[in-house]
């Protein structure tokens, strides 16, 4: 390589070019300009032309749309008392990706939450790709604070609504019961869970990667509460029904037992209560058959309560008078293959004594003068056969076949209640109806919810029948039992065999359905008590008439009904008044003979 020298003798190798300062320096210029013009449209890029795909990825991570709760209407009887209410809860909830982050936490957060450790790890490990899991759900405010107070990161709480039933199992079946998301499940609660529930609303806040919020950004949607409901029931005549019917089942040890009382001018339902029952307020394990509304969903055969249907649909057909005569000896008559007969021989009776004494017999040769059709039509104008319209969820239509179907022994042993099956709610209807002079309304669960009255029976008809009912629980009736002091009462006994294998058991289901008072009526009550010992007694007259009685005795001086039964009503409190005279004059004449140190005397003319 040949070299040249410089100016100071420094060699240098000869033809490279000599160093350009220059031109380096607009190279760099270039450069930096260029990635300056670069990261200027990588900018507007962003934040111009393909901003929202990023705001969402960065919304992704930290901005969260929660909701707010709300809380369901509340729900109350017709004189304004709670009967479900929404009370305020928390909700501790966990981000797994945080606990697990933490493993030496766990068994704190474990003790604390009262679960086993290893349950916990993997209920969370199940979720390390999640950022949400409930721990524990719908607790006291309290208990939620002591677990937060352990610091342990990733745990929170939220604001939820737990339903409580202040009346407990005495309402149970016609409230029902809301499951953990609070959306009613069965009864009222299930019916009208629309109204009751409310809208949620939603907000958007923004979390730190920690889950903590840390900005409330916007209202997305304002909250609306769920709207309240007011029942057709009272509480107090409710109550009344739920204890003595409960009282009943326990003299009896029946297998279960239902109670429905509705306004007979309106069909409001006043009352509605089953045994067993269960506590809506913890409705976890337990017998689900418990559950079940057994007024509206389980089917019957009416037995003797059938009578006074039968009687009215012949007397509005003409073919019988209440003078006309019916002879029921020798206290049986042929039924096909079978007998239809009567607890004793009555001998001959007139229509209201068919009524009187539950005669089969009697109803049985009244049936016989009615045609086929003309029966299906009057009892199917009572609501038989199909649905009251109450709107109850899993309510039954019962049983009543047309005449096509039926054999040469169905309509007379339907006359006295066999071979068809309702409700207790479709009989208290039908007798609401007879007692609301033939006009029948659809019972409701709602105050103030009526539906237009239907003339379905004759009224001289059906009060006719109302006075026959009558002599049931007068001296000689089959429900003396059902008599109350002050008022006249209509009613029917009924004492039906169970089905069983193709044929009728040994056990037996009782009932009495009645109207009260008769003059003019304002309760219609059905009793039915199923499977009772026979060694405790089985007949409707022994066992659901004191319910009866005791329930609207109770009811009729809560709603200040008047009495219609004075005379009997004055006698008594006469009566009652010389009682205690006599008492006060006997303990008088006791006092007399101790003071004169002679041995105690009854005074004269007292009564030991």
């Amino acid at each position: 390589m040949k070299f040249r020298a410089d100016r100071n003798g420094i060699k240098k190798p000869r033809g490279r070019a000599r160093f350009n300062l220059r031109g380096r320096l607009m190279l760099v210029a270039g450069t930096l300009g260029a990635c300056a013009l670069a990261l200027v449209w990588r900018t507007a890029d962003l934040q111009l032309v393909d901003n929202a795909y990023y705001q969402r990825k960065a919304d992704a991570r930290f901005l969260r749309e929660i909701p707010i709760p709300t809380s369901r209407g509340m729900i109350t009887d017709r004189n304004g008392e709670p009967l479900a209410v929404s009370s305020p809860v928390d909700t501790v909830w966990g981000n797994p990706q945080e606990l697990l982050k933490a493993p030496d936490r766990l068994p704190a957060l474990a003790e604390v939450l009262g679960v086993p450790v290893e349950h916990l790890t993997r209920k969370l490990t199940q979720r390390a790709d999640k950022e949400f899991v409930y721990l524990k759900r719908r607790i006291n405010p309290a208990e939620a604070q002591r677990i937060l107070a352990r610091k342990i990161p990733g745990v929170f709480s939220q604001r939820e609504f737990r339903r409580f039933y202040p009346q407990g199992e005495a309402l149970a079946h016609v409230l029902g019961f809301t499951n953990i998301d609070d959306l009613g499940q069965e009864g009222v609660e299930l019916a009208f869970d629309e109204w009751l529930r409310g809208k949620p609303g939603a907000q958007k806040i923004i979390r730190d990667r920690r889950g903590r919020i840390v900005e409330h950004v916007d209202l997305v949607r304002a909250a609306e509460p769920g709207k309240d409901l007011v029942l057709s029931i009272d509480r107090r005549i409710q109550y009344l029904a739920y204890r003595e019917l409960k009282r009943t089942m326990l003299e009896t040890s029946a297998a279960s037992g239902s109670a429905v009382v509705l306004d007979v001018a309106t069909g409001e339902v006043l009352a509605m209560a089953n045994l067993p029952s269960f506590n809506p307020n913890n409705v976890s394990g337990g017998n689900r058959d418990a559950h079940r509304n057994r007024a509206v969903t389980d089917l019957i055969e009416p037995g003797s309560t059938m009578k006074p249907i039968t009687v009215a649909a012949a007397l509005q057909a003409g073919v019988i008078t209440p003078g006309t005569m019916f002879n029921t000896n020798p206290g049986w008559m042929p039924n096909g293959r079978y007998r239809t007969t009567d607890h004793h021989n009555y001998g001959v009776l007139d229509t209201t004594g068919v009524i009187t004494k539950s005669s089969n017999v009697g109803a049985a040769k009244i049936a016989q003068l009615l045609p086929d059709t003309t029966f299906d039509a009057f009892v199917r104008q009572l609501g038989f056969g199909e649905q009251t319209g109450s709107g109850f969820p899993g309510e039954a239509a019962g049983l009543f076949p047309p005449p096509a179907r039926w054999s040469g022994t169905s309509k007379q042993t339907m006359s006295y209640g066999y071979g068809l099956s309702a409700t207790p709610l479709q009989i208290a209807r039908a007798y609401a109806t007879l007692g609301n002079h033939g006009r029948a309304v659809t019972p409701t669960f709602v105050k103030g919810q009526r539906s237009e009255p239907v003339q379905v029976v004759d009224p001289e008809v059906a009060d006719t029948v109302l006075k026959m009912m009558q002599t049931v629980t007068e001296p000689g009736g089959t429900a003396t039992q059902a008599a109350i002091l002050g008022y006249h009462v209509a009613g029917k006994t009924g004492t039906a065999r169970k089905a069983s294998g193709g044929g009728y058991s040994r056990r037996y289901v009782a009932f009495f359905a009645g109207l009260v008072p008769v003059d003019n009526p304002r309760f219609s009550m059905a009793v039915v008590i199923d499977d009772p010992d026979p060694a405790q007694g089985y007949y409707g007259g022994l066992v659901s008439a004191p319910v009866f009685q005791r329930v609207m005795d109770g009811a009729l001086r809560l709603m200040d009904v008047p009495p219609d039964d004075i005379e009997t009503w004055l006698a008594a409190q006469a009566e009652a008044e010389a009682k205690k005279a006599r008492e006060q004059a006997r303990r008088d004449g006791v006092q007399v003979g101790v003071r004169a140190g002679a041995t105690p005397v009854v005074a004269a003319g007292a009564t030991p």
